[in-house]
């Protein structure tokens, strides 16, 4: 485990996806069950799982602000105050699976290998109310629910304690971020219904297209907020990680030395596209680099 200034960095000899951990970083969490077996078999596997969630949320101080439990998966909306993600999630996962072996009398590996934690930028600007919506929305995607029933029919999901009155809640959901997102100032009753209504309607008119990059992607924030965290990770990226991050470090890199080059010379960019390749690098200065007649 390495820190670069407040950006812990996590190590394996493994090749994975690059594990990034900072105080109050908000992280999309899913895995699998190996081979994609079940990893709830009833209701008191679901319930099993939420006790130890909120035992590992007392142990990390974790705020979870949306989860939902599939057949052989589960979804993790999860903010990190005191950048623990990895600790937490080595006892949270290895703890479910010990509990979930002795309950079937069973052995051996629960989850598929590695956990998938997308990174969210967590600024209000509605990527953390895009990641929680496409969470919320997994039942219906998967076909859990008849056109004619309401997301809140689910039974797990954080969805129905979102609409529940507050002191209904589990300790461990926070909530007042989504709400903000939606641009709700109050947790009533008026903004709860509103609440409801919204995503209702999003689920009328969902496409996919809008969550390519939370399936598809490593962060997912602007691109300010990318170039953030590639600035800091850069040093530490290697062959052992994912080849998309690994790319995206390096033409960062690319770009900024680039540009420093640019800046140095008193150059645009599209100043050196409009030069022709032929005479590109020959000379430092502009004139030297201009096409001469024949």
């Amino acid at each position: 485990m390495v820190w670069r200034g407040n950006i812990k960095v996590g190590c394996s000899p493994m090749p994975r996806q690059l594990r990034i951990e900072y105080r109050g970083a908000i992280y999309h969490v899913i895995n699998r069950g190996d081979r994609r077996e079940p990893i709830f078999r009833d209701d008191a596997d679901h319930l099993r799982f939420l006790d130890t969630l909120e035992e590992a949320c007392t142990k990390t101080d974790w705020q979870v602000h949306a989860l939902c439990l599939m057949y052989n998966h589960f979804h993790l909306v999860v903010e990190t105050p005191n950048a623990n993600l990895i600790a937490g999630m080595q006892w949270f996962l290895s703890t479910y699976t010990s509990r979930f072996n002795r309950r079937h009398k069973l052995f051996g590996h629960l989850f598929s290998g590695r956990y998938k934690a997308l990174i969210v930028d967590g600024s209000g600007d509605g990527y953390l109310r895009t990641v929680c919506d496409y969470v919320h929305l997994n039942p219906a995607r998967a076909g859990l629910l008849r056109p004619e029933q309401k997301l809140r029919e689910f039974r797990w999901s954080s969805w129905p304690e979102y609409l529940k009155k507050p002191k209904q809640r589990p300790p461990w959901l926070r909530v007042d971020r989504l709400l903000g997102e939606y641009g709700i100032p109050q947790d009533s009753a008026a903004g709860r219904e509103y609440l409801e209504s919204c995503l209702e309607q999003r689920r009328m008119q969902e496409d996919g297209a809008d969550f390519k990059a939370i399936r598809r992607g490593w962060c997912l924030g602007d691109e300010q907020f990318r170039k953030e965290l590639l600035e800091q990770v850069h040093a530490r990226t290697g062959d052992n990680h994912h080849a998309q991050t690994r790319r995206e470090t390096t033409e960062e890199k690319a770009r900024r030395i680039l540009q420093e080059e640019l800046d140095q010379l008193g150059w645009l960019q599209t100043e050196l596209m409009s030069i022709p390749k032929a005479t590109r690098g020959k000379s430092g200065s502009r004139a030297d680099c201009e096409m001469k007649p024949a």
